[in-house]
């Protein structure tokens, strides 16, 4: 008998061991290459073939996280167009739809405070600014050395472009991965940023204890795009 119990007891043991750790893996922030971040440069002028973004089918995704704690959520894009040239991008213009902004997570307290909450002036303040843009200024290939080499797989490019969100403009530098054919585009990337670069600073101070909020968050973005009639 006591060494059924024994066995019992090592079990429940082992199963909230298991839970804890599954806890914590669904805890940890997500991890992104390491984006460049630099003043304002000018935008290339686009060369080649025009490939219109499919809105429906392309999205930015972020994640916010705190302490034992991560809010991820996407964006819609309004609009998109990419300009490829010669089996590389050569400029590219997005405007990302800041109000479509959709959480991850369900509940109430998501739905009735985080959600507004973000949507606020502590965070991308949506009534006055609706809408952020990206727009290119540099495509080269992406040939890291090992040590540096990008989270995503396959990354072949490495972009640059001047993100404006909050009516701050700022350049940022980022590994991706882009698959190219005749008549169709698609791309992925997975970076960090500070959100402090654009003026979001709310919760940022590690005094709060538990309601400290990281200065880092996650983008993650996946484009589909597909060449512009009238092309050829």
């Amino acid at each position: 008998m006591k060494r059924n119990m024994e066995t019992v007891r090592r079990s429940v043991i082992l199963l909230m061991s298991i839970a804890a750790l599954m806890l914590v893996s669904c805890e940890r922030a997500p991890k992104g290459d390491e984006a460049k971040i630099a003043e304002k440069e000018e935008a290339v002028v686009p060369t080649g073939q025009a490939f219109v973004v499919d809105t429906a089918r392309s999205y930015v995704k972020f994640t916010g996280h705190g302490v034992g704690k991560n809010h991820p959520g996407t964006f819609k894009l309004n609009y998109g167009a990419v300009a490829v040239d010669k089996d590389s991008l050569s400029g590219g213009t997005f405007v990302i739809n800041i109000k479509s902004m959709q959480m991850e997570q369900k509940g109430a307290d998501i739905t009735t405070k985080l959600k507004p909450h973000l949507l606020s002036g502590d965070f991308f303040d949506a009534e006055k600014f609706g809408t952020a843009a990206f727009e290119i200024t540099n495509v080269v290939p992406y040939k890291p050395k090992d040590a540096e080499r990008s989270l995503v797989e396959g990354a072949n490019f490495y972009i640059s472009g001047n993100l404006t969100l909050k009516g701050v403009t700022k350049n940022v530098s980022f590994p991706a991965h882009v698959d190219l054919d005749g008549h169709s585009l698609k791309a992925k990337s997975n970076f960090d940023i500070d959100r402090r670069q654009w003026q979001m600073n709310y919760g940022n101070d590690k005094t709060l204890g538990d309601k400290f909020i990281s200065e880092t968050v996650n983008i993650e973005l996946y484009l589909e795009a597909r060449r512009e009639e009238g092309n050829t």
